[in-house]
């Protein structure tokens, strides 16, 4: 809740001072009623404010989010089968956030929120061509010869064949592969259909960099704020066509337990 006058000032209307005498004026008017006290507050996400009889456009504080999403979570705001979804870590954000892209509820990693609707829309537009960075536990071990046809793309999958990707073996054990895969399409379940399309199956997902933007070693469940410098970065791969940039080791901002995850 915010004063109506601050929010008014916020939506370039008028002066703070001037936009008190307005509503001592009675040019002002909240949910169809006029206001007079200047100590009255609104929430400018749901209170209609009409100054000199029209509405006026209030822009919410913009928030971006890094979160560490665990297994068992659902991408989404909220899910009709009951399920928990990421939206349980960010209940302590008072603005109405929502995810930018997905990760299947069996993944894990990287994944943005944000309430900014312009950059969350230009992210997941396909033509933005946004690397994001996954390591990948796969059942069996891995011929150079598969390794090479999930880099070489035209894999047939749902919705076309899948792109070139940069694919790097990262360790063995005795029965199982990791690798890495990079890509910078954003089809549902891509990297497990990659992977089955050469024989495999994927026991574990996770996705450690979106961008230059490095999971680090944020907790599962937990977030952290992204900084002016990484949203303009993040602005900026939009223009650049998504060209990726070395990932820091230790990404800045403070991490923040979330709910589930026992901060409260």
């Amino acid at each position: 809740m915010e004063r109506l006058q601050k929010v008014i000032a916020k939506a370039g209307i008028a002066s703070r001072r001037h936009a008190e005498e307005m509503i001592l004026d009675g040019r002002v008017q909240v949910n169809g009623k006029i206001v007079t006290e200047l100590g009255t507050k609104v929430d400018p996400e749901k209170d209609y404010v009409k100054v000199n009889g029209k509405r006026i456009q209030i822009e919410p504080h913009k928030i971006y989010l890094l979160l560490n999403k665990p297994r068992g979570y659902i991408t989404s705001v909220h899910d009709p089968e009951g399920r928990p979804t990421v939206m349980d870590f960010v209940r302590d954000i008072k603005e109405r956030v929502y995810p930018v892209g997905r990760l299947d509820y069996d993944s894990e990693g990287l994944l943005l929120l944000t309430n900014d609707g312009d950059l969350a829309g230009a992210l997941m537009h396909p033509s933005s061509g946004v690397e994001k960075t996954y390591w990948v536990k796969i059942k069996g071990h891995l011929t150079e010869e598969k390794i090479k046809k999930l880099a070489q793309g035209g894999l047939s999958l749902p919705g076309g064949k899948s792109a070139p990707a940069r694919v790097r073996p990262l360790r063995k054990t005795s029965e199982h592969d990791w690798i890495e895969i990079i890509i910078h399409e954003g089809k549902r379940r891509q990297i497990r259909m990659m992977v089955e399309k050469i024989g495999h199956d994927v026991l574990k997902l996770k996705r450690v960099a979106y961008g230059f933007l490095a999971l680090g070693d944020l907790l599962p469940g937990d977030y952290r704020r992204l900084t002016p410098a990484e949203v303009k970065g993040l602005k900026g791969l939009i223009h650049k066509g998504g060209a990726a940039k070395k990932a820091p080791v230790k990404p800045k901002g403070e991490a923040v337990r979330g709910k589930r995850a026992g901060g409260g």
